[in-house]
């Protein structure tokens, strides 16, 4: 096949495309290796961040009823604090109540492994895969892996001060952000109208994932309650923080309540337990909620769930929790910003040729609006000793064409 030649007066590109490609390709190797090492730094960040666009409506309204700024940003300061707060203490109480209620039922899970080896050997498995077996179901790895989460929940305090002095310098400028977005907009108003699409999209994720999980962990608490599996509370709040993690966050929060209730009431309890949570859980969290959020902030399910993947590999159990609001990040700042990319957001969006979500106003800012040409007639009005290009024009042939007798 023979070349394309280049047409008669095109420049040739300086830098073949699948250069372009290899080294692009190299330098997000790279931004993302050392992503993941700073990942103590981005998470926390990003959290922070969320946490501020989510609530920072609240000043807002507390600023239209008449507050004084120092006492709706001391508002919006206490609301995010006793919200971080009240759910660090809620995880430390349940992890703690855990690891004090899983030794009680050591006995019943030691049986309950012996009949089921015996079982195996019956069915012919060899010892050597029936002592493995017995190994990986250890309930002592179980309280080692408990002992483990609370050191290191333990040793999360320097990063919950982190946490805590980042989001109170960003409650503090939040104040700011509509005159710093409408600066933007005077000369990139394309970037100022994609960050402002990207913090309605996650405010509009975290209002329909915070509703839903409130919904499930109360159905689930009271289904737990009602079957006696002890823990309840502790595996409704586990099943409100898992709502966050984008179509699996249901299998994460029934593997716990299920293992206790096995040890409980045994295999009938644990399948009876199984099937509520898929029943609620399931509906809800991977049927009902993925479509309310696809529409809240116009991304497909499938991408929903690779970013789910792609942040979890990333940044962890945190990624996993921020997904969503880190690919709206993504795409504000590399397909909404840039119209040559639109392609790209047809493939993101939730539906084919659907149109982004309306994102919220902007309040006015007199200081960033442009001066707009005024007409001849405005110039004249404004100012009476010019005179009209036609007027001009006469005035100077009468002066240059002699009078004759």
């Amino acid at each position: 096949m023979v070349p394309r030649r280049p047409a008669p007066g095109s420049r040739a590109p300086l830098v073949p495309r699948t250069l372009v490609i290899l080294l692009g390709a190299a330098s997000m190797v790279i931004v993302l290796t050392g992503a993941r090492a700073v990942a103590w730094l981005i998470g926390p960040a990003a959290l922070a961040l969320i946490i501020v666009i989510a609530i920072a409506p609240l000043r807002t309204r507390l600023h239209r009823l008449g507050w004084p700024g120092w006492a709706s940003t001391l508002v919006l300061v206490v609301a995010i604090y006793a919200i971080m707060i009240g759910l660090a203490l809620g995880i430390i109480v349940s992890i703690a109540q855990l690891a004090t209620e899983l030794p009680r039922y050591t006995g019943q899970a030691t049986a309950m492994l012996h009949s089921s080896s015996a079982r195996l050997a019956e069915l012919g498995i060899g010892p050597e895969q029936i002592a493995a077996a017995r190994e990986s179901l250890d309930p002592g790895k179980v309280a080692a892996l408990l002992g483990s989460l609370l050191s290191s929940v333990a040793g999360l305090a320097s990063n919950l001060v982190f946490l805590l002095a980042l989001l109170l310098f960003l409650a503090l400028e939040a104040s700011g952000a509509g005159e710093r977005l409408a600066s933007i907009a005077v000369d990139r108003e394309p970037v100022a109208d994609a960050l402002q699409r990207f913090a309605h999209g996650s405010r509009q994720y975290l209002i329909v994932t915070t509703v839903f999980g409130l919904i499930v962990a109360v159905l689930d608490t009271i289904a737990l309650a009602l079957l006696g599996v002890p823990l309840a509370v502790t595996w409704g709040l586990l099943a409100f923080i898992t709502n966050y993690i984008p179509n699996v966050g249901f299998v994460i929060g029934v593997v716990p309540p299920a293992l206790l209730a096995l040890f409980v009431g045994g295999p009938g309890l644990a399948v009876t337990v199984i099937v509520v949570y898929m029943v609620l859980n399931f509906v809800v969290q991977s049927l009902i909620q993925p479509r309310f959020i696809g529409d809240a902030v116009g991304l497909s399910v499938t991408v929903t769930f690779v970013s789910l993947m792609f942040w979890a590999w990333l940044l962890g159990a945190l990624g996993a929790i921020l997904a969503v609001p880190l690919t709206l990040f993504c795409k504000a700042v590399l397909v909404d910003i840039d119209p040559r990319v639109g392609w790209a957001d047809a493939l993101l969006r939730s539906t084919p040729g659907a149109t982004e979500p309306d994102h919220e106003p902007a309040e006015p800012d007199q200081r960033t609006v442009a001066p707009r040409d005024r007409t001849s007639s405005e110039l004249t009005t404004a100012d009476p000793t010019s005179s009209s290009p036609s007027t001009s024009s006469q005035e100077s042939t009468a002066t240059a064409t002699p009078t004759v007798p």
